[in-house]
């Protein structure tokens, strides 16, 4: 049994413990307000999640997810997760986020300014394409005629299987878009953003994708 630790308890970060908790496994969910705040989403989760502070979910976690705006990065728990394969499912808003030059400017990209403030994590780059409640209502069985696909990114070969892993057994499949550094071929207004797709539609979505600059 694994124990999924999530950093941030909105939308995509609660519709993934569902997915988790629907495979068996365990959830420690946390959020910015601490683990008082929780105690209705937890209650509806069931017996296998539990709320903690974000530290916490992070030392309980196999397997870690951060979904928080991409302003609050500086607040992910750095020691807890050295070692663990980190999912980052961030996206940049600069109308909530405020403008974040090195993003503005494209010398980085979200899940890359994630992996230096986690610099012995091993960050993924996944679910930032999908809306929240897709995660548990578009999911099918492996071999389905036309089954969605999610594309990941990352830089460790195993950290990307751990996390195909999940992303098949939860219904989609997977289709790798390389590096950290490419994650910005699936990220808001390229193609592959929010699109239902099948893994060969995927695959030229992101190898059509341009940069903003290029747009």
């Amino acid at each position: 049994m694994t124990t999924l630790g999530t950093i941030g308890a909105g939308n995509i970060g609660s519709h993934v413990a569902r997915a988790v908790l629907a495979l068996g496994d365990d959830v420690v969910i946390s959020n910015s307000r601490g683990p008082d705040t929780l105690a209705d989403l937890v209650a509806e989760l069931g017996g296998h999640s539990c709320a903690a502070t974000a530290a916490d979910a992070a030392a309980a976690a196999d397997l870690a997810l951060v979904a928080i705006p991409t302003k609050n990065i500086g607040d992910v728990p750095v020691e807890p997760l050295t070692g663990k394969v980190v999912m980052d499912t961030n996206n940049y808003y600069p109308q909530r986020d405020g403008q974040i030059a090195e993003l503005d400017d494209e010398s980085t990209t979200v899940s890359e300014m994630l992996q230096a403030h986690l610099p012995d994590s091993l960050v993924v780059k996944v679910f930032n394409n999908i809306q929240a409640a897709e995660i548990t209502a578009d999911g099918t069985p492996p071999g389905t005629p036309n089954r969605r696909a999610l594309p990941i990114a990352g830089d460790d070969a195993d950290a990307k299987a751990t996390v195909a892993a999940l992303v098949d057994a939860i219904g989609f499949d997977v289709v790798d878009a390389g590096p950290l550094a490419e994650g910005w071929r699936f990220q808001r207004d390229t193609a592959a953003y929010g699109a239902r797709q099948n893994a060969d539609e995927l695959r030229a979505s992101l190898a059509a994708a341009k940069r903003y600059r290029d747009m």
